[in-house]
């Protein structure tokens, strides 16, 4: 039997469990110890540590303090791990728990985080989305359903000293570089909310007040949002401690390439098993900054797909130089206008987007000026024929909306 490393509790808070975490510092404390072949599973909150409920309203989505967040399991020891090294983790299988069979999707708002298409969805939404096995459904968004591609949002070994000073350097330097911005351009540490496992006393306070938000992705991994990264997957990720410090969670039971409405996949609680081993001075010999992923041979089998361009031209008509940002903003763009032909609000199109296996390509990067980026959508997931007929689109579904939620300062 493979034990259970890390177990949780959902009836408790996240703060109430010393095997959680909410912030990257070197001098978090192992919670296990594990050697290389080892196999485990770890459990896992969502990564708001349950401050979202399974309801048909969006005010926990409009209130969710964002500055707790992510929760993360761990960290856990590798017995032999040094600074230098290739931690090699396998991901053997995760799922949902059995008694919490549903997850959430949320738009966030502008004020709040936002998500990439803040500018045209500037509230909180929120949809729910059921479990059936391998596929969901939504009560809040009809005529949809897929199978999911079950994966850790967050995953990454614990930085050392030197490079999680070189974090917060660089990043409180963009900041200052347009501090009023909203949504700001990057999360600096912030002492009051977080939660250091282990720690406690003045050397909690103290790393509290410099640890590393777990917002972004950075070299050691952490907040990739990958989603092919399902069972049967591996990962090599740097060494920069001592016994690595290997932390997982944000676990998603699905989600569309570019996580675009922020909190875009279909967001769980559940259980990671895993296997990890060595590659000493796997750095060195590899020449690796930042992870290597390996994608599991599993995913959903789409065959058919709608494919929707967009260039590095904006919304007023603007011209700029090859930016895949902007011509990936006009894919998505150009894929909920053409949804909303079919009954789905321009909302319901774009939580659509961030929970489907929809992939994103940058397709053309060198034909100045425009970049061609574009986002493939599987048709096979709905009830009914989204192709384009000469006959025109028939609405499929009845009208609707997401729960949406005002802003409230």
């Amino acid at each position: 039997m493979t034990d259970t490393l890390i177990r949780i509790d959902l009836s408790k808070p996240a703060v109430e469990h010393d095997n959680i975490h909410n912030r990257w510092h070197p001098d978090i404390p192992m919670v296990a110890t594990v050697n290389p072949g080892d196999d485990f599973i770890v459990e896992c909150m969502d990564w708001t540590g349950g401050q979202v409920g399974n309801n048909d309203g969006a005010e926990d989505i409009r209130d969710a303090d964002l500055t707790q967040v992510h929760y993360l399991s761990g960290p856990i020891g590798v017995k032999g791990a040094e600074p230098g090294d290739l931690l090699v983790v396998d991901i053997l299988g995760l799922g949902p728990f059995p008694e919490q069979t549903w997850g959430f999707n949320g738009i966030f708002a502008r004020e709040n985080g936002g998500g990439f298409l803040t500018d045209h969805f500037p509230e909180a939404r929120k949809s729910i989305w059921d479990f059936h096995g391998i596929t969901t459904r939504s009560r809040h968004l009809p005529g949809v359903e897929f199978t999911g591609l079950m994966h850790p949002g967050l995953i990454g070994c614990l930085p050392s000293r030197e490079l999680l000073d070189e974090w917060n350097r660089r990043e409180q330097g963009l900041i200052d570089s347009d501090p009023q911005r909203v949504p700001p351009l990057a999360n600096p540490p912030y002492g009051d909310t977080a939660h250091m496992g282990r720690m406690n006393g003045d050397n909690a306070t103290r790393a509290a007040a410099e640890g590393a938000r777990t917002v972004p992705p950075r070299e050691h991994g952490g907040n990739c949002d990958i989603k092919d990264l399902t069972q049967g997957s591996r990962v090599f990720f740097p060494v920069y401690v001592k016994e690595g410090g290997l932390s997982v969670g944000d676990l998603h039971f699905s989600q569309g390439d570019g996580e675009i409405t922020f909190c875009g996949a279909i967001e769980m609680a559940g259980w990671v098993h895993m296997r990890v081993n060595l590659i000493k001075d796997g750095m060195r010999l590899y020449s690796v900054k930042n992870p290597i992923f390996q994608p599991s041979v599993m995913q959903p089998r789409y065959q058919n797909h709608l494919i929707f361009e967009g260039i590095s031209v904006d919304e007023s008509g603007r011209q700029h130089y090859l930016d895949t940002n902007v011509a990936y903003r006009q894919a998505c763009l150009n894929a909920i206008e053409y949804l909303k032909n079919f009954g789905y609000s321009g909302a319901q199109a774009y939580s659509i987007l961030g929970t489907a296996p929809v992939q994103g390509h940058i397709s053309g990067i060198v034909d100045i000026p425009n970049a061609c980026a574009t986002l493939w959508l599987p048709t096979e997931i709905f009830d009914f024929d989204i192709q384009p007929q000469a006959s025109g689109p028939q609405p499929s579904i009845q009208p609707g909306d997401l729960p949406k939620a005002a802003w409230r300062g």
